[in-house]
């Protein structure tokens, strides 16, 4: 099964209104799920602060010469386009180890927030170039000084640097608003999963739909390019707490007060509340609930429950449901039938979600899953990224640091006990503000 064996392409960056491979053959990326090449990355040899000129410079002007109507017309068509051509995106995200569940949330879900953010242009925008923010202000008595707040369009880049997890999604929810907005994109996706966004990215280049520059893509590292960033210029970054950080602190960022926007590790909780015990469909609910969300996508979501908040008494019937329920999920190749969760996107991954579980061991037990052996309904355990489902449980959870601090990005999630309602809400807040909780 799988997607068939196929010569590794190299993977190419589109810049400057052409497609350009890097100097040398670069790093190989492999089939999550069986090993295999898939293709070679590298952005070698590219000149960064031409790529950001040829956005300002080339669409930047005719982006901001739009409507509000227009450009969310030209989005609308985009996503039609993209839609039509979603098999392909298919057969290239098993490579990923997305399975057709986690694919249809990456690819058919990407297309729809571009649609989305379309439809709201139409109907919540007037057709307009700029935007009035708030009424006029009158500034003197007799009204011959007055003031009117407007907001226009950014004249620089919008650089979106994205996680692996999301190849298409993380990219269209991004430049959709961004195109909208009447600012030119630069994307640079994160490498384990780049020939994905890099199919995408040419299907939307041969619709012909955007003007030349408003998008662009980087394949590989973007070397220089946050030298040459200028105050009308902005950064997006989705990935780890740590690059952020790095990134946001870049000396040109820092100089040039550039937009910095950035989505990082999360610790999100979900409360079992007190009422809910075993047998009520409060409680089936939240198991399939925390199942569901430490398998799809393998783990590997921004959303997905890592703290599993639950009474005390209910504790030992919650693991022995969740454990019960974790051992019936069907792990092996994407494509193949029957398949509920597939491997983790590289083999780097999988390593890296291994570490962070044994931080977590230093407070916690492991009460379900072998983050070492793994049980596999199809595919080679030697050759892709397979991870067992992990479930642990922190007995003492106030003191148990390490959960609200590390995020094992893959399909792990921690069980915390409580004792009365405000220990729940303090266990919650513990996680330094998850994205999500529930």
């Amino acid at each position: 099964m799988n997607a068939p064996a196929r010569p590794p392409r190299r993977l190419e960056s589109y810049v400057c209104g052409a497609w350009t491979p890097g100097q040398k053959e670069g790093q190989e990326l492999l089939d999550a799920a069986t090993g295999a090449p898939v293709a070679y990355i590298d952005s070698s040899g590219l000149d960064f602060a031409a790529v950001l000129e040829h956005g300002r410079r080339n669409a930047g002007p005719g982006l901001r010469a739009m409507s509000f109507h227009e450009r969310a017309g030209m989005l609308k068509a985009l996503g039609l386009a993209l839609m039509e051509r979603k098999e392909e995106f298919y057969a290239e995200s098993y490579r990923t180890g997305a399975t057709r569940t986690d694919g249809w949330i990456d690819i058919e879900g990407g297309i729809g927030t571009m649609l989305t953010f379309a439809s709201k242009g139409r109907r919540e925008l007037p057709n307009t170039r700029v935007l009035t923010d708030g009424d006029l202000e009158l500034l003197s008595k007799d009204g011959s000084f007055s003031a009117q707040h407007i907001l226009s369009p950014l004249q620089g880049v919008a650089v979106h640097i994205n996680a692996f997890n999301f190849p298409v999604w993380g990219m269209l929810e991004k430049i959709a608003p961004t195109l909208l907005a009447g600012v030119p994109c630069v994307v640079k996706p994160a490498s384990q999963t780049a020939y994905l966004t890099e199919l995408v990215v040419r299907r939307i280049v041969e619709t012909g739909i955007l003007p030349d520059g408003a998008l662009q893509l980087i394949c590989g590292s973007v070397g220089d390019m946050l030298d040459h960033l200028t105050g009308q210029d902005a950064v997006t970054f989705t990935g780890s707490a740590w690059t952020g950080r790095k990134l946001k602190s870049h000396p040109a960022v820092v100089a040039n007060s550039v937009r910095f926007t950035m989505e990082a590790d999360s610790l999100n909780a979900s409360i079992l509340g007190p009422d809910a015990v075993a047998g009520t469909p409060e409680f089936d609910l939240f198991v399939k609930e925390v199942a569901r969300e430490m398998t799809v996508k393998a783990g590997q979501k921004c959303t997905a429950i890592r703290r599993v908040i639950a009474p005390r008494a209910q504790v030992p019937a919650l693991v022995e449901a969740l454990r019960d329920r974790l051992g019936k999920t069907a792990l092996g190749l994407p494509d193949a039938e029957g398949t509920r969760m597939g491997p983790l996107a590289s083999l780097d991954q999988r390593d890296e979600v291994r570490e962070r579980i044994r931080d977590l061991q230093a407070v916690a037990e492991i009460v379900a899953g072998n983050p070492d052996e793994v049980r596999l309904a199809s595919g080679d355990a030697g050759a892709g990224a397979f991870l067992n489902p992990v479930l642990l449980y922190a007995d003492k959870p106030f003191a148990a640091q390490p959960v609200h601090e590390v995020e094992a990005f893959g399909p792990v999630s921690t069980v915390l006990p409580y004792d009365d309602l405000g220990e729940a809400v303090e266990l919650a807040r513990m996680g330094k503000g998850s994205l999500v909780s529930s």
